[in-house]
């Protein structure tokens, strides 16, 4: 009894210095298309110009928990918050110390896929579990809900920043695909000059000066240079090509994508602030520690120190009824 007695007190003083682990939980979800409408408003004012932007929220979560589970972002979490950045001394930090702080808090960070935990039920939605283990329940809660809003703030970012460099991308393809096209324009109109000017020359040899079939002749015309038209029609042909000094007045889709284009340069993208993930449930603050209690981390001692009190008594008990007849053997000799 007095080994019991021992051990369980023993028990209860060591369960006062073990260390204390709290866990806060969140389980999130996609972000609801009720949720996204600021940004898919603008995503389909820049589609409608013709401006390719896949976004959508599958894509946001996956980069949500991509950010999330970064080494590279939980160390900049790390040196951005003030709460962990507390625990160091002085202002300057080693690399090497901030380096094992940043590893020993992604231990405690972690990510979980509901749908690789088969002893769960199934739901019908995908959701996913982030969880913190920290010291203190409160600490653990606020580091988890900063971690997440971190994150989140750096996706909105990124997502904004995709699209702003989406746009100047097309911006500078269409003005080079424009130019491109303008030039080709302009090989063409002079292409076409110098069969006019041809076509000229053949219809004076000829002696056609008025359009063949105003005057109800029918002639097999030249197929590299046309001659139906007569040196009068030829030469106003030759005058109204010289005189265009925009060689897209008269092409209609050069003027639709110059029009489309001036659209999209006069886009105002302003930074939308939309959520990433549907919380299906906040962090949590931890109400019940992790690990055995100290009432069982007492009865396990004390049924310890019972079979160790109950195992040197019948050692003893054993050892001194081996000695007994020895004794009183030698009593009798």
């Amino acid at each position: 009894m007095g080994t019991v007695f021992c051990f369980a007190l023993m028990a209860l003083a060591i369960s006062f210095f073990l260390p204390q682990k709290w866990t806060s939980s969140s389980v999130i979800t996609p972000a609801e298309r009720t949720q996204l409408v600021p940004l898919n408003t603008l995503i389909a004012k820049v589609q409608v110009l013709g401006v390719d932007i896949n976004v959508d929220s599958a894509s946001i979560f996956n980069l949500f928990i991509k950010k999330f589970n970064s080494s590279v972002m939980l160390e900049e979490f790390v040196k951005s918050s003030p709460q962990l950045m507390s625990q160091f001394d002085g202002v300057d930090v080693e690399p090497a110390e901030l380096y094992r702080a940043v590893v020993a808090v992604s231990e405690k960070m972690k990510a979980v896929d509901d749908a690789s935990n088969k002893k769960e039920p199934t739901t019908p939605y995908h959701s996913w579990t982030l969880s913190f283990t920290g010291p203190q329940s409160e600490e653990t809660q606020s580091i988890l809900a900063g971690y997440m809003k971190f994150v989140a703030d750096k996706v909105v970012k990124q997502t904004m920043s995709n699209i702003n460099e989406t746009v100047a991308m097309k911006i500078q393809v269409e003005k080079q695909r424009l130019e491109l096209d303008r030039a080709k324009l302009e090989y063409e109109k002079e292409t076409k000059i110098k069969r006019l000017n041809y076509s000229l020359q053949v219809a004076k040899a000829a002696g056609i000066n008025k359009p063949v079939y105003s005057n109800g002749q029918t002639i097999k015309d030249d197929p590299d240079f046309s001659v139906t038209l007569g040196t009068d029609g030829i030469n106003k042909k030759l005058e109204i090509e010289k005189a265009m000094s925009d060689v897209s007045e008269l092409n209609a889709e050069i003027l639709n994508r110059e029009y489309r284009l001036k659209k999209i340069e006069q886009l105002n993208i302003q930074n939308v602030q939309f959520p990433v993930v549907n919380y299906q449930l906040s962090p949590s603050l931890p109400v019940k520690k992790d690990g055995p209690g100290k009432s069982l981390i007492v009865l396990l001692a004390a049924l310890l120190g019972g079979m160790i009190g109950g195992g040197v008594v019948l050692f003893q008990h054993a050892r001194e009824s081996r000695v007994a007849p020895r004794l009183f053997e030698e009593k009798t000799a």
